[in-house]
């Protein structure tokens, strides 16, 4: 599984999440499909390296404020197709906001996540992104990256569903995302986010908690999994009536990223 992770200097979580064995007896392709945290500190260095990928298609998931705050570096030959979207905009983030009402504490994280998780799914914002990034898998020759903030929660939940459209066994999807633990840069995000917590809520966090919060728990994806199979039937359905991946859709993915 480590040999997913590209190291690099100021991208955290940076890795390829195809490879894995699929649906009868095939393997989705390396080299396709990429993940990780935002740009906003990528080094030059890391901007030839990610160049280098031959990256196409790029999905930010955070939203506009988060785009604003920590705009994406971009390599200067990067003339691929950029997703993303200002759908439920509001003044203030709700991360932030969650933070500057919690006691910072490993339980309030912790609680926080399952609350997100059990929401995220049916957000028209994540519903339109991620349908507009299974159409793109359909119809570009080249590979797609998508990113959040951390690289962790949008960006997990949407490759775990990519994972399970192609057929991937469900141990292999939750090992992925759980990858997220090892691939994070902690000594480049703890300080950052012990910085922007600090000054958002007059107080400074464990650093033990702010590892929590920048990790992943097997039971986020778990309730996510859990409440679209209570409102859908299926993760299949939920791809099919919330996200259009209807059967043709699924067969040219399908065609698309598996060998």
């Amino acid at each position: 599984m480590q040999e997913r992770i590209v190291r690099l200097e100021g991208v955290s979580n940076f890795r390829d999440y195809g490879g894995y064995p699929a649906r009868g007896g095939a393997r989705m392709k390396s080299g396709v499909l990429y993940r990780s945290a935002n740009h906003s500190k990528a080094s030059d260095a890391d901007l030839d390296a990610i160049a280098a990928l031959g990256i196409g298609v790029v999905v930010d998931l955070r939203r506009r404020g988060e785009r604003e705050r920590d705009p994406s570096r971009r390599h200067h030959t990067f003339a691929g197709v950029v997703i993303d979207n200002d759908i439920g905009d509001t003044p203030d983030d709700p991360w932030l906001v969650f933070v500057g009402a919690s006691d910072l504490s490993i339980e309030s994280f912790r609680g926080h996540g399952l609350g997100y998780y059990r929401d995220a799914p049916f957000e028209e914002r994540h519903i339109d992104l991620y349908s507009r990034y299974f159409r793109a898998l359909a119809e570009t020759d080249r590979a797609v990256l998508i990113h959040c903030a951390a690289g962790k929660d949008r960006t997990g939940l949407l490759a775990a569903l990519t994972h399970h459209l192609v057929g991937v066994h469900p141990d292999d999807i939750m090992a992925d995302y759980l990858l997220t633990n090892a691939a994070i840069n902690y000594e480049l995000v703890v300080p950052i986010v012990t910085e922007m917590l600090t000054a958002r809520a007059g107080r400074t966090p464990d650093p033990e908690a702010v590892r929590v919060a920048m990790g992943v728990h097997a039971d986020y994806l778990e309730t996510s999994f859990k409440v679209i199979r209570d409102a859908h039937g299926d993760l299949d359905a939920y791809l099919e009536r919330a996200l259009g991946v209807d059967a043709a859709l699924r067969k040219r993915i399908e065609n698309r990223l598996l060998a």
